[in-house]
């Protein structure tokens, strides 16, 4: 059988001990070798004249462009787009008066569920799968919990406050991302980061005063409870992608994400069934809405897989960064199924985003985020081997 993730094969077993945040250990292991290597660094600024000056910051600037780095920069704008995908199949289905969020986001963890589980079952077996749902399935619990979570308030949010509000309150989970990969990795931010991240939200400034300024913006039915809504779904949104990045640069991604799948379903189907059963007797399932659902799913299914690769290849942190290209494509997207009209600022602000994704790894390296050691756990007897590590490039 095909691995889904087969680089995520390797025969490295840890035991991972009772706190899930200890930093795995296993010496002499090639993971741990690999970790013992010099990330690359960026060459030094040379301020001795104006002519070196420019010599070394175009020299710093062609080091920026590994296969990495461009990559990690190619893989945001796709989940970008991906949230594009979702927030115009959401509109749609509001339009035909399909109002069920929970219900929505269910079809998304069923097919991360009947992808990557069974497949994690093929390589650990069942009963040592059993063991690492006995041993790790907790902190699942907690990562797919805030997930759905998470999910579930941003899209209330949008029915109570208003679009500026969300845009900009939306951006909270890059601080709160920021921290808790700090708690978790430990990386050392460098000042130019700091500015990367702060170009980054010029340039969703410039996209929502376009969007002002076009006059995309609706009224609050209740700015307060949306507001706090989307503070605490962005603040779930920074956790999960902080912690998930924890998790898949220690273990496989198919487990990581076959569990996210598994324990989303079982919350989100309850959370449905207790808050919606009686309004998916009504709303209409007709063929328009079953292929919007279906294209939501793929998009969100996408975006999933893509996700995780990109914490490995750069950081959670940049991820949540690229997002905020999102509302350009959502611009094209618009420009024909909504005829919107072409406001000029929208191409300086995504160039803005951009220009803030590159100046993030400026000084710092996408190598130099955290440990990348993804190994099986001591207690199951892995299938397959492979010398690759997805996301190490």
């Amino acid at each position: 059988m095909a691995s889904l993730y087969p680089e995520d094969s390797k025969d490295l077993k840890i035991d991972r001990g009772d706190n899930p945040f200890d930093p795995p250990s296993l010496p002499g292991s090639p993971a741990a070798l690999n970790a013992d290597v010099q990330a690359p660094t960026r060459p030094p600024l040379d301020y001795s004249s104006a002519g070196a000056l420019a010599q070394s910051v175009w020299r710093r600037f062609v080091s920026l462009w590994t296969k990495r780095f461009i990559l990690s920069l190619l893989a945001g704008q796709v989940v970008s787009l991906c949230i594009t995908c979702t927030n115009v199949t959401t509109t749609e289905l509001v339009n035909r008066n399909w109002k069920l969020p929970t219900t929505q986001t269910f079809f998304l963890y069923f097919s991360l569920f009947i992808i990557y589980t069974p497949y994690t079952i093929y390589q650990y077996g069942f009963v040592g799968w059993l063991k690492m749902i006995y041993r790790d399935g907790w902190k699942y619990i907690i990562l797919a919990a805030c997930d759905v979570e998470g999910n579930f308030l941003v899209v209330k949010a949008y029915q109570y406050t208003t679009l500026l509000s969300c845009m900009l309150l939306d951006a909270w989970a890059i601080p709160v991302c920021l921290l808790f990969s700090w708690i978790y990795l430990r990386p050392k931010y460098h000042w130019t980061q700091l500015l990367g991240v702060v170009v980054c939200i010029g340039g969703l400034g410039m996209l929502v005063a376009s969007d002002e300024i076009t006059d995309k913006d609706w009224p609050a039915l209740s700015r307060a409870k949306g507001d706090v809504f989307m503070l605490v779904g962005a603040s779930l949104y920074g956790f999960t992608n902080a912690t998930e990045e924890f998790f898949v640069r220690r273990s496989p991604l198919y487990e990581v994400v076959g569990q996210l799948g598994m324990w989303g379903v079982l919350i989100n189907g309850i959370q449905a069934a207790g808050l919606e059963h009686k309004a998916m007797t009504t709303v209409s399932w007709n063929g328009a809405t079953i292929g919007l659902l279906v294209a939501y799913t793929a998009a969100m299914f996408i975006l999933y897989t893509v996700a995780p690769i990109l914490y490995r290849m750069a950081s959670s942190a940049y991820y949540n960064l690229s997002l905020l290209s999102s509302d350009f494509y959502g611009l094209l997207f618009g420009l024909f199924l909504y005829h919107y009209s072409v406001y000029w600022l929208y191409f300086p602000a995504f160039a803005v985003v951009i220009l803030g994704l590159i100046v993030y790894f400026w000084h710092a390296t996408p190598e130099e985020q955290g440990k990348l050691e993804p190994r099986a756990p001591e207690y199951v007897n892995q299938r397959n081997v492979s010398s690759r590590v997805a996301g190490q490039v």
